[in-house]
């Protein structure tokens, strides 16, 4: 192929010079295109990069542009309105409608296999519940025995996403929204931002391993800088985040594109870095200095809930933290479970694929330990990960959970068009870059009330399907509500797939099997024996 393009340029290049010499001066515009293709074919033969472009100059460009195009091909031409991924054209149109205001209906009945395995359903009732006798705005309280400033809480609000890696117009428009409909915005690890403040929209401010925003100049923990912001009017709870279901046990990573003069003074780092957060925190290194770490930031914000984000792994870990909340009689005021299907804007594969426990696993352990350990009255459950539409309320406040946050739903509100460019800086819909030509595009006026559209129209459906199943508070959902096809002619509910433990049981020795090795290497004064069982 390199002398077939040789002889090629050089021969059109001869051809495109006679004509623009001898026939017309028109000829030099074609002379001009040859040329300019024989630069780049050299060029693709001189460099090294790129085997293909080296071998087959020009043509191996088409290779490259063909891999850029592909997703957004098969996104719009190929795939199913049930099979896109990460998240279906189903639940996409759903949210951008629920946003815009429009029809929301399906048309001509399921496109689900209501046969496949793993297809999953609420159970209704012949007597269902009048909708417009039903709160279509339920809210909850956040405050334990140790809170002095309680937060009534919308159960389903914005989760955490950070100013950096979201645009300065995404982070408005969300407060924005937050504001409209009286719900919560979580500011993510990046810190509070004048974005988030704009509109006065209550925030709850997540603190990570960097601790961005309330850190010192060697990364550690401010507490001076931390109770000056906690005391903001709008940060009503603080989050502190253990580990995030798409990347658990790897630190959140901002490019250095994303790395403005602004963001380095909101997160106390140097300018036009790689931002990298630890894996782990520097403040605390057992159970016991975490939950003893928890009181110091109740304490230092004047008494507002605290509590902590995960994504369970080590089950014997979370164990631990529970038997030193006990020993210490020290408890969060919330617990937020994230799955392994959450959304991050860059994780390296291997995290994002492999690493954490889904969801519904999660939040099931989770609320049966705190059940089996009798101190579930203390400590509200928030489900993270995946939460799209109003069943998905309903699923995991079945499972336990008392309240929902979800990211990738909100982002699509604000028209997010899954462009899978998040970790680039060159998201064309303005909502996860830092460029400004593309930030622009975002109007904060009208993206806010999409956010609060989403956010309301939500909250309705999630009620049309309590009033389905003859239920008038979503405190009477249970595992025995929602129910799965596991094998073709076979179905379980929840209840049978997830079985709820007795209040107390596991403080009296009623240890499940599965359960018995956990509870033995729990330990309160570290996080146990990670040599289980040594090859």
């Amino acid at each position: 192929m390199r002398k077939i393009f040789v002889i090629g340029s050089s021969v059109a290049l001869i051809i495109a010079l006679a004509l623009s010499l001898f026939v017309s001066n028109w000829w030099w515009i074609l002379m001009g295109i040859v040329l300019m293709l024989t630069i780049f074919g050299y060029y693709d033969m001189i460099q090294k990069q790129h085997s293909i472009m080296r071998t087959f100059p020009l043509v191996g460009r088409l290779r490259y542009w063909m891999e850029d195009i592909r997703p957004k091909i098969y996104q719009y031409f190929v795939e199913s309105d049930t099979d896109g991924k990460p998240i279906s054209r189903i639940d996409r149109s759903s949210i951008y409608q629920r946003a815009k205001l429009q029809t929301d209906t399906m048309p001509f009945g399921t496109q689900l296999d209501v046969y496949a395995e793993g297809y999953e359903w609420i159970m209704h009732s012949i007597a269902p519940k009048d909708f417009n006798t039903l709160d279509t705005s339920p809210r909850l309280i956040f405050g334990n025995k140790d809170c002095k400033q309680p937060y009534s809480a919308s159960i389903f609000n914005v989760s955490a996403m950070s100013y950096g890696s979201l645009s300065s117009n995404a982070i408005e428009a969300l407060n924005g929204g937050a504001k409209i409909d009286n719900f919560a915005h979580n500011t993510g690890e990046g810190g509070i931002s004048p974005y988030h403040l704009k509109h006065e929209g209550d925030l709850i401010w997540q603190i990570g391993t960097g601790y961005f925003g309330c850190r010192n100049e060697d990364g550690s923990f401010s507490a001076e800088l931390f109770a000056e912001k906690a005391k903001f009017p709008t940060v009503k709870m603080i989050e502190l985040k253990i580990s995030q279901g798409a990347k658990p046990g790897h630190g959140g990573i901002l490019p250095a594109s994303k790395n403005t003069p602004e963001i380095a003074a909101i997160r106390h780092v140097q300018i036009g870095t790689v931002v990298a957060s630890p894996p782990f925190h520097s403040a605390f290194d057992t159970p016991k200095e975490m939950v003893l770490f928890l009181k110091q930031l109740r304490d230092l914000s004047g008494g507002k809930p605290v509590g902590f984000k995960l994504c369970i792994g080590r089950k014997s870990e979370f164990i631990a933290i529970c038997k030193a909340m006990i020993a210490l009689d020290i408890y969060p005021d919330f617990i937020t479970v994230d799955g392994a299907e959450g959304g991050t804007g860059a994780a390296p594969q291997e995290f994002s694929n492999y690493v954490g426990v889904p969801l519904l696993d999660g939040l099931a352990f989770v609320d049966n330990m705190l059940n089996g350990m009798d101190i579930r009255h203390h400590i509200k459950l928030i489900a993270s990960g995946k939460v799209l539409s109003g069943f998905h309320i309903v699923r995991a406040i079945a499972l336990g959970a008392d309240a929902c946050n979800s990211a990738r739903a909100m982002m699509m509100a604000l028209g997010c068009i899954q462009a899978l460019l998040c970790n680039t800086n060159k998201c064309p819909t303005g909502v996860a870059t830092q460029d400004p030509s593309l930030v622009v595009g975002l109007d904060v006026n009208d993206k806010k009330y999409r956010v609060a559209n989403y956010h309301r129209s939500m909250l309705r459906t999630f009620a049309e399907l309590m009033g389905a199943c003859g239920i008038d508070h979503y405190k009477k959902l249970s595992r025995s509500h929602i129910y799965r096809r596991v094998f073709q002619n076979e179905m379980r509910s929840f209840e049978e797939i997830y079985p709820s433990l007795d209040k107390g049981c596991l403080l009296r020795g009623e240890i499940p099997e599965k359960y018995v090795a956990d509870f033995e290497h729990a330990h309160i004064d570290n996080w146990g024996d990670f040599t289980i069982n040594p090859r």
